[in-house]
């Protein structure tokens, strides 16, 4: 429990920090003065706990206590060998001035001074090209800070104070990771529509991953791919599913700068080390990526942004990712098919690809026809899944969950109809745990269940010449009861 209440803790202080901000500006732009000042804290935080390790082999009482044993290690000899310790290790070096133990401190006497800030964070970007334009987010200088130099600096100040109530000493990875998302996912509510770009719904996102990590929970060094990764989250709940969860490799890519950034600092808070982030700002559909050494995956997570439109210019029909589907390419209009077929060219064969998509994809004619003709035809459609409607906050349609395999023995579809399994919750549809359980359940047993789940033979398919509208082989309709008209 104490940890559920650590992390309560945590997110109530973030939580105030957002109150600082929020009648200044929109929930979009105040994420990432909250999120960058966090997580300029977490590495401030870490440092000082790092440099007292080394120091004194133990963990300091306060983070205070550790910034005089840093400063008093400055001025001694081994200070050269002591940074460089700490640069091998943390990747970067603070200086005593620029911690944000430092920054409260002043912030509580008025003397702060958010030039000090800025340099923290150039400081922080240029020492490791893990950490490039982490911070490009946050204006320090913004008028929406206020009017004038001294408001903006007050309101900067103030933000610095609050969350310097979150004690991140005691606090491990995972809750400070897991307020992080929650808070993501609290910004996802208050901006509606631009959510999508950066948030999946947790009962999603968990059942996307276990369906794609199943029978591979074991796996030492599993390789986890998202080329739409958005905030990361959905990479990242592999660790909670994984044996072996330290030797995660996390591959993904996202086009938002900003939240290209949210991801890299997901990743951080979730104590994944520099070494196993593999995280690119790119168009996924423009160039293939990745290439070189590593470029197929155990497991494929997507949420992509449902029915974009990409160029689908005729050189992508010779493009590797396309090219095997009929000469034809996912339409302008929707980009659904191209997303579905780049993630699915860098599974491998042992590996499971979990997919979340608009309904379109499972019956729409024309190229998307053929592309889904083919992918039936060769087996690699494994299961569909449908989910409830009004369960992301940027749109209201009902979405399902395709989930494809390489190299099986049987071309057997799996339907499964979620489609009534939520409970309604303010703005949202919200599946529980017991609803989750029961997808997962029917997804594993494959097997046809009455009104929830239809094992589908090829001949079934070919009979429905190729459409995989669920309706058509999971009936959920209710029989009206007969009237006796002469009764009547």
């Amino acid at each position: 429990m104490a940890e559920i209440e650590n992390s309560k803790d945590l997110i109530s202080v973030l939580w105030s920090g957002a109150d600082i901000l929020r009648s200044k500006m929109d929930a979009n732009e105040y994420k990432d003065y909250l999120l960058g000042i966090v997580f300029y804290k977490y590495l401030s935080d870490s440092f000082l706990i790092k440099v007292y390790d080394l120091l004194y082999d133990e963990k300091p009482a306060t983070l205070k206590e550790a910034l005089e044993a840093y400063k008093e290690a400055l001025e001694d000899e081994s200070a050269e060998e002591l940074k460089d310790q700490l640069s091998e290790e943390c990747h970067y070096v603070m200086e005593p001035e620029l911690t944000y133990t430092y920054f409260a401190d002043a912030a509580r006497n008025n003397s702060f001074n958010r030039e000090q800030l800025q340099k923290g964070f150039n400081n922080i970007e240029q020492s490791d090209p893990i950490f490039a334009d982490l911070f490009t987010d946050i204006d320090l200088y913004s008028n929406r800070l206020g009017a004038g130099d001294q408001k903006q600096s007050d309101t900067v100040a103030s933000l610095i104070k609050e969350i310097d109530k979150a004690d991140l000493l005691n606090s491990d990875a995972e809750i400070l990771g897991n307020a992080y998302e929650y808070l993501i996912g609290q910004f996802a509510s208050e901006t509606g529509k631009k959510a999508g770009e950066f948030y999946t719904p947790q009962a999603v996102s968990k059942i996307l991953t276990k369906i794609a990590i199943s029978g591979q929970e074991d796996k030492k060094g599993l390789q986890v791919y998202d080329p739409c990764m958005g905030s990361g989250s959905l990479m990242l709940s592999c660790k909670n599913y994984a044996k072996e969860p330290d030797y995660i490799k996390y591959y993904g890519q996202e086009l938002m700068p900003s939240t290209y950034n949210l991801a890299r600092m997901n990743m951080f808070l979730h104590g994944v080390l520099p070494e196993n982030q593999h995280l690119r700002n790119a168009d996924t559909l423009d160039a293939d990526w990745p290439t070189d050494e590593e470029t197929e995956f155990d497991v494929v997570t997507m949420n992509p942004p449902y029915s974009a439109k990409w160029s689908a210019a005729e050189g992508f029909k010779q493009d590797e990712r396309f090219m095997d589907y009929g000469g034809k390419l996912a339409p302008k209009s929707k980009a659904d098919y191209a997303f579905l077929l780049h993630g699915f060219y860098h599974l491998k064969q042992t590996g499971t690809m979990a997919i979340v998509l608009p309904h379109g994809v499972l019956f729409r004619g024309a190229a998307e026809g053929t592309i889904r003709e083919t992918l039936l035809k060769n087996g690699s459609i494994y299961a569909v899944i449908g989910l409830p409607s009004n369960m992301f906050y940027n749109t209201s349609i009902p979405t399902c969950i395709v989930v494809l395999k390489k190299h099986r023995d049987g071309r057997d579809v799996l339907f499964i109809d979620a489609s009534n399994l939520y409970e309604k919750e303010k703005k949202q549809n919200v599946m529980k745990e017991e609803h989750i359980d029961r997808v997962l359940e029917l997804y594993n047993n494959r097997e046809s269940v009455e009104k929830e789940a239809y094992l589908a033979s090829y001949e079934d398919i070919v009979k429905n010449d190729y459409n995989l509208n669920i309706p058509r082989y999971v009936d959920t309709s209710e029989e009206e009861p007969e009237i006796d008209l002469k009764a009547l």
